[in-house]
């Protein structure tokens, strides 16, 4: 058997376990609180002894009932993490007995409205910008109002010892996704994207930390001993592709796909499920000081400006040795529609390589004029 066969059915067996570990986590007391955005501060649903659970829909099935009640020209990802409510058939959402939201773009802000008949909800007043002087007093003010609701929830008391002990476990699940992520740094590419994006999806919604820290560190020494490319066929001159934009997952990856399988390799993911999940959060600081300031960097494109998107495309073109950016955009998604201008113009400039500008949503219907717009561009490299 080979070794990525058995890392890949053991990780299929804990996910499998996970929904398991959760119902007897909850049984014996213990909160679940979902979450949809990189803004919100999972650490302090871990200090309460809370379950984090990531909830943004990757998937086309639900979108048909959501598009019963929300716009049909509306971002897929809203749409498929509010068809899910609606459908009750994602179990994390089912888990959850609290939703956290934040008010990111205008189509998230007006659908947490909707899924508060589903669901109780919480909403973070997101700043719009990350100037320290302004925003970040207001963000802190806002942490501290969710570190409210969540000990009311759980009855735990949030204190500082029990915030910086979470900070650590979260950082060394940082780490380790970054460890995981960083070995694409080596030519050729010893995980493919495709199955670096699985693991990563699949190891966000286990319950245990612990457990997910551990397969991401075995991830690591399988990729590096060649387990997941064990055919010596693979040409380190295979064009090496960064995949920025929006968040993708399982369901949500046929453009990794398509690069894939036009003999190309997704060294790395500048997006909110990839390495924005990497920046550890300062241990030496005043947790709720630390946490807010943290969690207000993340470079999205609901920022304005957003210029540490283009500080962390710089760094990742380098140290994965980029031979072409592929930028994603959701339809509808008109905040990264607009910054992939900025985006094309950035990297031509700065190092003198093409951009792809990819617009569309989850279904498949596209994906051939896709493959042929992917190959063209391949070309060109």
């Amino acid at each position: 058997m080979p070794p990525s066969f058995s890392f890949m059915n053991t990780l299929q067996q804990i996910t499998e376990q996970n929904l398991a570990d959760i119902e007897q986590a909850k049984a014996a007391g213990r909160a679940a609180i979902g979450f949809y955005c990189l803004y919100s501060p999972t650490e302090i649903a871990v200090a309460a002894e809370a379950i984090p659970l990531p909830l943004c829909g990757t998937r086309n099935d639900p979108i048909a009932a959501a598009e019963e009640i929300l716009p049909r020209n509306l971002c897929p990802l809203i749409k498929s993490s509010f068809g899910f409510a609606v459908t009750d058939t994602c179990p994390f959402f089912r888990f959850s007995d609290i939703i956290v939201g934040d008010t990111t773009c205008d189509g998230k802000k007006k659908v947490f409205e909707l899924l508060s008949r589903y669901k109780t909800t919480h909403v973070l007043q997101l700043p719009q910008n990350q100037d320290p002087a302004t925003s970040l007093p207001f963000w802190r003010t806002e942490l501290e109002r969710f570190r409210s609701i969540v000990a009311e929830l759980t009855g735990v008391t949030i204190d500082d010892d029990r915030l910086s002990a979470a900070i650590r476990l979260m950082n060394r699940e940082r780490a380790a996704r970054k460890d995981l992520m960083d070995v694409n740094q080596a030519r050729p590419t010893p995980l493919p994207g495709s199955r670096l994006l699985e693991i990563l999806f699949k190891v966000g919604f286990l319950a245990d930390k612990e457990k997910g820290i551990a397969l991401m560190e075995a991830a690591v020494a399988d990729a590096m001993s060649g387990a997941f490319r064990p055919d010596q066929k693979i040409s380190g001159s295979r064009p090496r592709i960064l995949l920025t934009g929006v968040p993708v997952g399982l369901g949500s990856d046929k453009v990794v796909k398509i690069i894939e399988e036009s003999d190309a390799d997704v060294v790395a993911f500048e997006n909110c499920s990839g390495y924005k999940q990497t920046f550890a959060v300062d241990e030496t600081r005043e947790p709720m000081d630390a946490l807010a300031e943290q969690y207000l960097a993340t470079p999205c494109s609901v920022m304005s400006p957003n210029t540490g998107r283009f500080d962390l495309l710089a760094d990742m073109i380098r140290t994965f040795s980029a031979d072409g950016v592929v930028d994603l955009t959701w339809q509808a998604c008109h905040t990264y529609n607009i910054e992939a201008f900025s985006v094309e113009a950035f990297i031509r400039k700065r190092f003198g390589i093409p951009t792809l500008h990819l617009e569309t949503d989850y279904a498949e219907s596209d994906t051939e004029q896709l493959r042929v717009r992917i190959e063209a561009y391949l070309e060109m490299l």
